[in-house]
């Protein structure tokens, strides 16, 4: 007859998770940014159980002027019952490990995991109501425009960029899960079969399965470059609208955020103004000068700098991918080939190092 008890490993786990989700109710769970050329330091909106934080004020002066509904912790419900479930959960959390039987553990897992597919169902749900519903005789009215924030990672709103992803009391949330979800997965596949060898080690490898899930859905946030609309898109340095798809680069911020350029002497001398600041930058992309300009990381990219090559801004520089390519442009244009770190440093508000340094 199989054994119907957890591993005491497994029970201790489930106890320091009932413990940590007390701190849930101390911590914010969710954050919103909000960043725009007038508010250089960004505001924020920060979710905890019991309502809301940070910037709200200035958010919904703002707000009133596109027709959003002004935010008040009293105008959701959720706010007086969510303190109740994390105390709930954390005492469920806490018997389950203390009853030892993979039935509680079972049952306390299935119902952490409903709950927090609801929860996020709820506030898709809210922010949707929120970006959507606006007021008809609002002072600033664009068609067909929705300010609905996303609900993880980033989303361009007019001239605001919203940056939303869990805070340290969501993580903690998050971290909870994970680790009961991986101690009951074990109990589940230990429980199902006769023979286990090499058990430790198929706990430890289920367990950092689960952590690497963690640290992707953390990461998601930040995602690769926005395809460039040539002759619409404007450069962020510049302002002069993109017109060749040969020189048309790009940069991501560590939040997703991508900024647009007409050349690569206005994506190096971008960082370091008030926009974006050079520890804020996940990536560079260039075009590939002798393909398709698909954007490719500045450092996957041979480069070339030619007066020759005549670019939009007088940046003169090719990015090729292949180096039988790059021959074939100095065969072409009369130049040398150049170091993306040389082209980044010798610009004054970035001389100082690459932000990967």
């Amino acid at each position: 007859m199989k054994n119907n008890g957890m591993r005491g490993i497994h029970r201790m786990l489930l106890i320091l998770c009932g413990m940590a989700l007390f701190l849930v109710n101390y911590f914010p769970i969710w954050r919103i940014e909000l960043d725009a050329p007038q508010y250089p330091e960004g505001l924020e909106l920060l979710i905890f159980s019991k309502g809301l934080a940070g910037d709200v004020a200035i958010i919904n002066g703002l707000n009133h002027y596109i027709g959003m509904k002004t935010l008040h912790t009293e105008d959701f419900m959720e706010f007086t019952v969510l303190p109740y479930l994390i105390v709930f959960f954390a005492l469920a959390f806490i018997a389950a490990g203390a009853w030892g039987k993979r039935a509680g553990g079972y049952s306390v897992v299935a119902l952490f995991i409903v709950f927090g597919v609801l929860a996020m169902v709820d506030f898709w749900k809210w922010e949707y109501d929120y970006g959507h519903n606006l007021d008809p005789a609002a002072a600033i009215k664009v068609p067909g425009m929705a300010y609905q924030p996303p609900l993880i990672g980033f989303k361009q709103l007019l001239n605001f960029g919203a940056f939303s992803i869990p805070a340290s009391g969501g993580w903690i949330f998050i971290a909870a899960g994970v680790i009961a979800v991986a101690c009951m997965g074990y109990e589940w596949w230990d429980n199902r079969k006769e023979v286990k060898p090499a058990g430790v080690l198929r706990s430890v490898l289920f367990l950092a399965a689960a952590g690497g899930s963690l640290l992707l859905f953390q990461s998601c946030g930040a995602g690769g470059p926005e395809a460039i609309r040539i002759g619409m898109d404007d450069c962020a340095h510049c302002k002069m609208t993109i017109s060749d798809k040969r020189f048309g680069c790009e940069l991501v911020t560590r939040k997703g955020r991508a900024y647009k350029f007409d050349d690569v002497s206005c994506m190096a001398a971008f960082p370091g103004e008030q926009t974006v600041r050079r520890k804020e930058v996940k990536e560079f992309y260039l075009p590939d000068f002798a393909g398709d300009g698909e954007l490719t990381p500045v450092r996957e990219m041979l480069l070339l700098q030619s007066e020759a090559l005549r670019s939009p801004m007088g940046g003169n520089t090719a990015a090729f991918k292949l180096q039988a390519d790059l021959e074939n442009a100095l065969a072409e244009f009369s130049g040398a080939t150049v170091l993306w770190d040389d082209l980044y440093k010798d610009n004054p508000e970035t001389r100082h190092g690459h932000p990967h340094e």
